[in-house]
């Protein structure tokens, strides 16, 4: 029982640690301003993590290594804790142990990743829906804006109602079946 709860607990603290970086990762990839309620939040609950790393580990062709390193790095950290909870390392060989607990990490943190983007698009849609003026509807379209534009050359609107965010959604759902 309370290896079950410090599991959801390291669970929802990586989890969210790990959103906020990949959100900082790709705010910074899309060029999405961080002068809003979204960016301010993120820089600020990121700042502690991120600015020390950069000194150490500074971007690569515009890629912020020091905002998706240590994503990536929570993910394995859980997967391994995970794995020494529930007692499923003790079956790893040492040669395939190291392997698979990065590729797991990796799968984990692409899993997050499409969660984010699904989250994006549905309150990006909502808003549109609801308080298309809103501060937080330019930030979640210029964040969106990579996955939905080349969607949107292809569907034409029905009806005055843009489907690619729906599109979108559904071939994420895909992405994740595979992961």
């Amino acid at each position: 029982m309370i290896a079950q709860a410090s599991l959801f607990l390291l669970d929802v603290l990586t989890a969210f640690l790990t959103v906020a970086l990949l959100l900082r990762f790709y705010m910074q990839a899309c060029r999405v301003s961080f002068n809003n309620q979204i960016g301010t939040f993120v820089v600020e609950l990121t700042n502690w993590l991120v600015r020390p790393l950069r000194k150490v580990l500074p971007g690569w062709y515009g890629i912020d290594l020091a905002s998706l390193l240590p994503a990536y790095l929570l993910q394995v950290i859980f997967v391994l804790a995970v794995s020494l909870l529930r007692g499923g390392a003790e079956g790893w060989a040492a040669d395939t142990w190291l392997p698979m607990l990065l590729w797991r990490g990796l799968l984990a943190t692409l899993r997050l990743s499409i969660y984010l983007l699904i989250v994006a698009l549905l309150v990006q849609a909502i808003l549109s829906w609801v308080s298309p003026y809103s501060p937080l509807s330019q930030p979640l379209s210029q964040l969106t804006r990579p996955v939905l534009r080349p969607i949107q050359r292809v569907v034409p609107l029905v009806g005055s109602i843009d489907l690619s965010p729906l599109i979108a959604i559904v071939l994420a759902q895909l992405v994740l079946m595979f992961i």
